[in-house]
């Protein structure tokens, strides 16, 4: 076998990686879940500081909707269940999404 060959087939062998498709996830306005909740939620499911999540809250009551993040569609799924899980078991209707982008 000639030198060289070897690293040659690895390099063509060699798969391309390609990157993993992104999520936002979405959280959505109801009149029931208190504002303040909501922002607990952002700080504590999304790592946002009070008042980055106070901002997020207000868009969301405002315009019905805010995005809280992108993420890979595991890591975004995770998130919506979690805070789904999270709000039901606090008796809230806070509603999340995930949407493609």
């Amino acid at each position: 076998m000639e030198q060289g060959t070897v690293e040659q087939l690895v390099k063509k062998a060699k798969p391309k990686l390609k990157t993993p498709s992104m999520y936002e996830v979405v959280m959505h306005n109801d009149d029931f879940t208190p504002m303040e909740f909501v922002v607990a939620v952002l700080e504590a499911f999304f790592s946002m500081e009070r008042m980055v999540a106070t901002r997020v809250m207000y868009e969301i009551h405002t315009t019905g909707r805010a995005i809280c993040g992108v993420f890979s569609k595991d890591v975004a799924e995770t998130k919506v269940d979690q805070v789904t899980e999270y709000a039901r078991r606090h008796e809230y209707p806070l509603l999340c999404s995930l949407e493609g982008v």
